[in-house]
Order: C-alpha cells, then sequence, then structure tokens
C-alpha cells in the first residue's frame, strides 16, 4: 500500500510553495484531476476486499481532504496577495481635473414627464402628488367605483395584508363609528385628484404624474408603469373645454400641427359623459407616426387615452357642490406617450436597466424641454 503520509507531506509542501494561481490549478489537476494521483487511489477502492477498504478508505479519503483544504487556503491566500499588489499598484491622483465626459442620462419616462410639466404649465396647470400606497376608499369608492367592479378585483390591484394598523382606518360621517380600510398599491393617480379636490378650494387645474401599479406583464403590459391624469375644476366646464386641452397638449407633445382626434363614447365610473380619445396616426417604415387624419389611405385611428366629464357623484365625495361646480378629467400613459413620440417598441425594455438601450434613447442633462426651444430638442 502506498506511503499515505510521506505523499500527502510532499503535496502540501508543494502546494505551500506554489508561486501563483497557474502553479496552484496545475497541481490541483495533479493530484485531484481525473488523471491524479489522489484520484488514481480513490479509483483502487473498487478492486479491495471489504476489509482492505475498511482500512485504506478512510486514509485515502483524508489525504484527498486535505489536499483539497490546503488549495483552497492557498489559493485565497494568492488572490489576497494579488489584490494588496493591484490595491498599491493603481492610484489615483485626486488633483487631476474631474472628467468632464458625460457618463449618465436621463431616462426617456423622467423626460417625458418633463415634457408633460412644461406643456400644461403654460396653461395653466399645476403639477400635484400623492402617496403611492393608497385606501380603497381614495382608490376606488370615492371615484364612483362599485364594490363589485371587476378593477377592485385581486388579479388586477396588489393589496395589501388585511392586519393592517390602526391608523389605517376612516370615519363614518354622521354615523359616529370607523372602519378599516382596505390598503393597495394605486391602481392610478386619480386618487390625488380626489386628495386635491378635498384640500384646496376650487378653481382647480392640475395633472397628477407618477407610478401605478396592475398585476399585468406583458410586451405592452408592466406591474408597475407611468400615468399622467389631468383635473379641472370650475365653473361652467364642458366637454368642448376639455376637447380644446387635449388638442392643444397633443398638438405641443408631438410638435406637429396636423394632430386629429376622434372622441369616442364610452364608460368610466368616475366620469359622465365618458369619452376614448383617438388619435389619426400613418404607417411609416414600421412605426406608428403620431399626425393626419384617421380613415386617409395610409392613415387610421389608434386609441390613446381615456377623458370625460367629471361624476357629480366624485364631486359631491370631495364635500363640493356639483351643481355649482363643473370638470373634466383625462388620463394616459406615459410609458406609451415616449414609445409612440421615440419608436420604442417594448415596454418591458423601460425597466430592464441596459445601458446600452439607455445610451441610445437616452437624453442630456441639459437637454430641458421648453417651449420655447422645443419640447424635445
Amino acid at each position: 500500500m502506498s506511503d499515505y503520509p510521506a505523499m500527502q507531506a510532499r503535496l502540501l509542501a508543494d502546494i505551500d510553495s506554489a508561486a501563483d494561481l497557474d502553479a496552484l490549478e496545475a497541481l490541483r489537476v495533479a493530484a485531484l484531476g481525473k488523471a491524479g494521483g489522489v484520484s488514481a487511489l480513490l479509483k483502487t477502492l473498487g478492486g479491495m476486499s471489504p476489509e482492505e477498504r475498511q482500512v485504506e478508505g478512510p486514509r485515502i479519503h483524508a489525504l484527498r481532504e486535505a489536499v483539497t483544504g490546503a488549495i483552497a487556503g492557498r489559493k485565497a491566500a494568492l488572490e489576497a496577495a494579488a489584490l494588496e499588489a493591484k490595491l498599491a499598484a493603481e492610484r489615483l491622483d485626486m488633483t487631476l481635473p474631474a472628467d468632464a465626459a458625460p457618463r449618465g442620462s436621463v431616462h426617456p419616462v423622467s423626460q417625458v414627464m418633463d415634457e408633460l410639466a412644461e406643456i400644461f404649465a403654460d396653461m395653466g396647470f399645476a403639477v400635484a402628488t400623492g402617496p403611492e400606497i393608497e385606501d380603497d376608499w381614495h382608490n376606488f369608492t370615492a371615484l364612483n367605483i362599485p364594490e363589485t367592479h371587476p378593477a377592485r378585483a385581486m388579479h388586477d390591484t396588489f393589496y395589501f395584508p388585511s392586519q393592517m394598523n390602526d391608523a389605517d382606518t376612516r370615519s363614518i360621517p354622521g354615523e359616529g363609528r370607523t372602519e378599516r380600510r382596505a390598503m393597495l398599491l394605486r391602481t392610478h393617480t386619480s386618487p390625488v385628484q380626489i386628495r386635491t379636490m378635498m384640500s384646496e378650494a376650487p378653481p382647480i387645474r392640475i395633472i397628477a404624474p407618477g407610478r401605478v401599479y396592475r398585476s399585468d406583464s406583458d410586451a405592452t403590459h408592466t406591474p408597475m408603469f407611468h400615468q399622467i391624469e389631468g383635473l379641472v375644476i370650475d365653473r361652467g366646464i364642458h366637454m368642448g373645454h376639455l376637447k380644446w386641452t387635449l388638442e392643444t397638449f397633443l398638438k405641443a407633445y408631438f410638435e406637429r400641427d396636423d394632430i386629429v382626434l376622434r372622441l369616442r363614447p364610452s364608460y368610466f365610473p368616475f366620469t359622465e359623459p365618458s369619452a376614448e380619445v383617438d388619435v389619426g396616426y400613418a404607417q411609416e417604415k414600421g412605426r406608428r407616426i403620431v399626425g393626419g387624419h384617421g380613415d386617409d389611405e395610409g392613415h387610421a385611428w389608434m386609441e390613446l387615452l381615456g377623458s370625460g366629464m367629471v361624476h357629480p357623484r366624485v364631486i359631491a365625495n370631495c364635500g363640493l357642490d356639483p351643481a355649482e361646480w363643473q370638470g373634466f378629467a383625462f388620463g394616459v400613459g406615459v410609458d406609451r406617450l415616449a414609445m409612440l413620440k421615440y419608436g420604442m417598441d417594448d415596454l418591458r425594455a423601460f425597466f430592464d436597466g441596459d445601458l446600452r438601450w439607455l445610451a441610445h434613447y437616452g437624453f442630456g442633462a441639459l437637454s430641458q424641454p421648453t417651449l420655447s426651444g422645443g419640447i424635445s430638442a
């Protein structure tokens, strides 16, 4: 039988004296590789009698463990020494001027948000924000969405566990009691409209941009996306004001004067009457180019956003008199607007964090949108 102690001592000495990682790897292969010395000893166990295997087996396995541990230890020591040498050699002169070359970019969603804020600010709209974790009263009930509406279903809405703290309660007017609110990730930015109407006196002109969440995921849907909603509350507001606002907004955003809209009757619980807004577009080189008249040769209609007159019940839920105050509201996906204007074809790429995609579609830090200098300059 082999002299295991002598073999182990020789192998450990060679490992301890390995000058670099390449030499250590060669020793590992020579000892533990398929044709290595220790591996050859392990193969002899199959030809031994049971009595011999009981004696030799533990000795061979102990040899393998000792060699394996020595290799791991030496490898860690060599890697640490290499790192120390690298750190000692790499020095940064802090007195040198900073590299002025831009390395980052503004995400298309952030750029479009700035473009929209600039456009609506010129029309007298303020920017309003609200919490992304909402209660079902602000997200659904105040917006005239009934308890049985499909939007409240678990497969559409991200609800939080029901074991919420006592702060998540709401007083019931006139009943002297409170009820626990169901908490959720907001499914639209409409709760911002509710909070604004309850905290500010009319007239109100706001846009509410922000992140929203729905349980959906494919090439054109993601569980988190961006939305912007507009709200106007004043006396004597009608659908004509809504259409003018949308036409002015879309002409400024797409920077074209040939934007044509079509309002189709629709239904939303929080607006009455409600309208889906279509925009004329042409297909050019595989892209949808917004502009031109729908139903003409080479042109068609594309659904873009939802809108309508604020439902009197919603106005009353916010403590206002619907006989005195009227308004309109609209909502559109910011990611969708970015895709249409800048030619992206997959919504999921917005959230992948791919630096190549960001370098191609991103905007410079100084590319601030202005109506005078150009929205997409």
